[in-house]
């Protein structure tokens, strides 16, 4: 067997930060050798009470040559412009990167248009999307991937399967429900009990810049133009989320058929027979499928744990890939039911 890879997680105080620590510890091949804050100066179980008699580690001020010397391998749960500037460094001092940030997935252009400047443009052409039904076949090559996150995973796996047979010119509806953990960490009045409790709502309707990266992903999968109507909603639950997909079909077909084919080698991928629940991808990196037509209208539903194959399990996925592992090392797969 190879030697352990040495790996730093930077970003460790928040949701996500949290899952890559419990993935990562019991990881046989990943090694943790740097966890990083912003602040740093306290230990990973104080940080994170759960750790407690877990795990036991000094968490240090987050610094690109102090990563450098520790690991090969960062892991950044940052948030986007922040993760460009560290990853950046990190790569021209030969540390490879999975970013769970959005500074890497789209293009200069896309990005621009509805985050900020991008300051690292020669690493994002460089950058692999990490969707590994997708794109398996070039991560093992990249020094960094661009880790996509709940919200265009979830949309992705179950879309671009039917993308050969949508009507052209109809729009794609995309009705997607997450957890509050999706907000992150940070205190938020709109996240606040006494505002998600029993309550649900849309947030962003139309506007929301995840739809953007929906859109060019479609564009690459189909090398087609679809307008992407998407609409995320908050739901009074603390992780998991469910996309509802609407399109228009040119022909009628059999979705399940379709779906089973399509995804008959990837074994994170669940198709169902009946509507999917949230209760059986939480705590998992599996996204369950259903999909059923009436005439030329094709309704497909898709579920995911938001925490891990919306960011942190998919990140180590990747990571797993890039060094030539199994794909399926140390990666999460019993729900957490009831």
């Amino acid at each position: 067997m190879s030697k352990p890879i040495n790996v730093a997680i930077v970003g460790a105080s928040g949701y996500t930060g949290l899952e890559l620590l419990k993935i990562l510890n019991y990881h046989p091949m990943f090694n943790i050798t740097f966890i990083g804050t912003s602040e740093g100066k306290e230990e990973v179980d104080v940080m994170h009470p759960s750790l407690l008699g877990i795990m036991k580690a000094d968490v240090q001020k987050s610094d690109a040559k102090k990563i450098a010397d520790a690991a090969e391998l960062a892991f950044l749960a940052l948030p986007h412009k922040t993760a460009m500037g560290f990853a950046k460094e990190l790569i021209a001092l030969g540390v490879k990167v999975v970013d769970l940030s959005a500074d890497y997935r789209l293009s200069k252009e896309v990005y621009e248009a509805h985050y900020c400047p991008h300051e690292d443009p020669e690493n994002l052409k460089n950058a692999v999307y990490g969707l590994p039904e997708l794109y398996r076949s070039k991560i093992p090559q990249a020094s960094l991937v661009a880790n996509p996150g709940c919200y265009p995973t979830a949309t992705l796996l179950g879309l671009v399967p039917f993308l050969p047979h949508i009507e052209p010119n109809s729009p794609i509806i995309v009705d997607a429900k997450s957890g509050v953990s999706g907000a992150g960490k940070k205190p938020n009045p709109t996240t606040q009990f006494v505002n998600v409790n029993e309550n649900m709502f849309a947030y962003n309707p139309l506007t929301h810049r995840h739809a953007p990266e929906i859109k060019e992903q479609v564009k690459i999968q189909s090398n087609k133009e679809f307008e992407v109507c998407f609409v995320p909603q908050l739901i009074a639950s603390t992780r998991g989320m469910l996309v509802s997909i609407y399109v228009q079909l040119q022909n009628v077909i059999n979705p399940l058929e379709i779906l089973e084919k399509f995804y008959e080698n990837d074994p994170f991928v669940r198709i169902r027979t009946a509507p999917v629940t949230l209760k059986s991808t939480i705590g998992t990196h599996f996204c369950d499928i259903f999909a059923k037509t009436q005439g030329k209208t094709l309704f497909i539903s898709t579920s995911i744990d938001n925490l891990l194959r919306g960011a942190s399990s998919q990140a180590v996925a990747n990571a797993n890939l890039m060094y030539g592992f199994d794909e399926d090392m140390g990666i999460p797969t019993l729900s957490y039911v009831p």
